[in-house]
């Protein structure tokens, strides 16, 4: 696609965003290739690709772990966007027609998964070639969903930001309402977040609908929608990462207010009830009550461990997706072997910990 717009999101994005991972990629090649005596490369590769497209299971986890990739080249190009010398943009792209602009965007983000995207073309031959054929297809379609996704992402920012307006209907509609200061937040959301909100939304929607339907046999047993819920929280990192940022950005002078870290840590579990409000709808109309009460606690101490790692590390995108990714390969074997409860337990006595520990003294670090 060799158009103006492709060439300049190219040289901007692009190339920018593999100078600046380029250590983390070389490390993932490493451990991919590296660690593979030569003799043995192809027939380890072959056979780690036919797990994939045979294992549900491993399909999962190589998809939240691609759906963690995607996450972070969003919050790379967002910035980017966002930033001074790419004000151009909010002009010279909206020259082009709407159809146009997620043409060039979708085939940056394309370019964007190409380390995760190469791998799994390949597998989906692989497991075509051996008579697989759901798991493959899921592949090719999962790819495309994150490149689509991503363009409306990228595209909805570009034209929000030069529409003129300075208010949305959210805040000129609440305008005399009374907003807890829980709240903020959630309107903030749905003024200037709109898109990625709903792009979440439908990330939750078809991993919870890829979950039970990979798993239609073991559709009653309570770790599938574990992993699920999961998956949905992951999905969720771009906005804990967003709230994280809201509140040192506009909400620091609440650390001098007479409100208890109870109460705050209480107010930010709040926000993320709201936040998978839907998903809550989908458990309890799904799962008897205790069983829905119990997911939807775990996903909210899931949500708030995420959330409270960041008073620790710091605003620092790139080593929070590592501990994302290490955090989620460790719930993810207590899910499995179903301690969801003291999953439960564990989550909130160590997110309150360190809440408490570092919420007055956290690490304002930018990415």
């Amino acid at each position: 696609m060799n158009t103006p717009l492709t060439n300049i999101l190219l040289k901007i994005f692009a190339s920018g965003f593999y100078r600046a991972h380029a250590g983390i990629l070389c490390v993932g090649f490493f451990v991919m290739f590296g660690m593979v005596e030569p003799g043995q490369l192809l027939n380890y590769h072959k056979t780690l690709m036919l797990t994939l497209v045979s294992s549900s299971l491993m399909m999962a986890v190589v998809f939240a772990c691609w759906l963690v990739y995607s996450i972070k080249s969003w919050h790379y190009v967002i910035g980017q966007i966002t930033a001074v010398n790419q004000h151009f943009l909010f002009y010279s792209s909206n020259a082009f027609t709407k159809g146009r602009q997620f043409k060039s965007w979708f085939y940056l983000q394309l370019v964007l998964l190409l380390p995760i995207s190469v791998y799994g073309v390949i597998a989906a031959g692989v497991g075509l070639a051996h008579h697989y054929y759901l798991i493959p297809l899921a592949i090719i379609a999962y790819l495309f969903l994150l490149a689509g996704l991503s363009a409306i992402l990228y595209k909805g920012t570009v034209n929000k930001l030069v529409d003129g307006s300075t208010q949305g209907w959210m805040l000129t509609l609440s305008s005399k309402w009374r907003k807890p200061w829980f709240s903020l937040f959630i309107y903030h959301v749905f003024d200037q977040h709109k898109i990625t909100w709903l792009v979440t939304k439908a990330l939750s929607y078809l991993l919870i609908t890829g979950f039970f339907l990979l798993f239609a046999d073991v559709a009653h047993d309570i770790r599938v929608a574990g992993i699920a819920l999961l998956a949905v929280v992951v999905a969720h990192v771009k906005l804990i990462f967003e709230e994280r940022s809201f509140e040192e950005k506009w909400l620091s002078f609440t650390r001098n207010l007479p409100y208890s870290r109870a109460r705050l840590f209480a107010g930010f579990a709040g926000v993320y009830f709201i936040l998978m409000f839907p998903e809550s709808i989908w458990l309890f109309s799904r799962f008897n009550p205790l069983t829905a009460f119990e997911l939807l606690l775990a996903g909210i101490s899931i949500a708030m461990l995420f959330h409270c790692l960041l008073y620790y590390i710091g605003l620092d995108m790139e080593k929070y997706m590592l501990w994302i990714f290490f955090l989620f390969v460790a719930i993810f074997w207590l899910i499995l072997f179903k301690l969801l409860w003291m999953l439960v337990g564990l989550n909130l006595v160590v997110s309150f910990w360190v809440f408490w520990r570092w919420y007055y003294r956290s690490r304002i670090v930018t990415d």
